[in-house]
């Protein structure tokens, strides 16, 4: 399995807070059976800004020499949809904004605050511009959480979308699990992912999820959703149209 949505550089946004924990955190996905991690920390939120691209790059080799080569550690970020990001991202590589594992994919989390219309616009200009939007969370993002009408608007301008690992097995309540279960029935889902923060709290892990998809869906289905497609994020490929979601 591929894990393309955590937050395991350490000291660098509210995540693991030392490389030792950082290293625990890895450890613990490849013992779940992941075979690579895309390290996200948060970009452009708050006091995450995290545009120092260099530096980021630094600790994620001295995290993946810590781990040593028996997990495979890329770099990304968890993108703050704030002003001015289409903007930024037009200047990409120079923006500081990190696309997933160099491609073109980019983790985007919505704010609370973003309305559906900016949420429209945001998707179907990245898509122009050739960049392959990735919607993260949206079970928890309140605009979107129980609207998969509105989500499969935002898929259709060519966006695709990653629910949590923990939501899909319960572990943040009914709510969650309800709208990320929907979205998955609806043939929404493209990505799952631990969005880890530390060891016990949001641990990494998607053997349960994994165990979850299949036993609600098929086998497939869950393969496809924590390898296949992450796969294709690391290869830097457009998902399959047969591989998209649920569908």
């Amino acid at each position: 399995m591929i894990d393309l949505h955590c937050h395991i550089l350490p000291a660098v946004d509210d995540g693991a807070q030392t490389l030792e924990e950082a290293v625990a955190m890895c450890k613990m996905a490849a013992a779940d059976g992941c075979e690579a991690m895309i390290a996200t920390p948060h970009q452009r939120r708050g006091e995450w800004w995290n545009d120092d691209v260099a530096r980021l790059r630094e600790i994620a080799g001295r995290l993946q020499a810590a781990v040593g080569s028996g997990l495979r550690i890329a770099l990304g970020g968890e993108i703050h949809a704030g002003p001015q990001l289409l903007d930024e991202v037009g200047k990409l590589p120079d923006a500081g904004i990190l696309p997933l594992a160099g491609s073109r994919y980019l983790l985007i989390e919505f704010s609370p605050f973003t309305t559906a219309a900016q949420a429209s616009d945001l998707m179907h200009e990245m898509g122009i511009a050739g960049w392959r939007p990735v919607i993260a969370h949206p079970e928890f993002i309140p605009w979107l959480a129980r609207d998969p009408e509105l989500l499969g608007h935002l898929v259709s301008l060519g966006a695709t979308v990653q629910v949590t690992a923990m939501s899909l097995t319960g572990d943040f309540g009914r709510r969650p699990q309800q709208d990320a279960l929907a979205f998955l029935d609806a043939g929404l889902v493209h990505f799952v992912a631990s969005d880890s923060h530390g060891t016990r709290n949001r641990p990494p892990g998607l053997r349960r999820a994994y165990e979850t998809i299949a036993a609600r869906h098929s086998g497939e289905m869950a393969q496809r959703l924590t390898t296949d497609n992450p796969r294709a994020v690391l290869e830097d490929r457009p998902l399959p149209a047969a591989a998209e979601g649920a569908a």
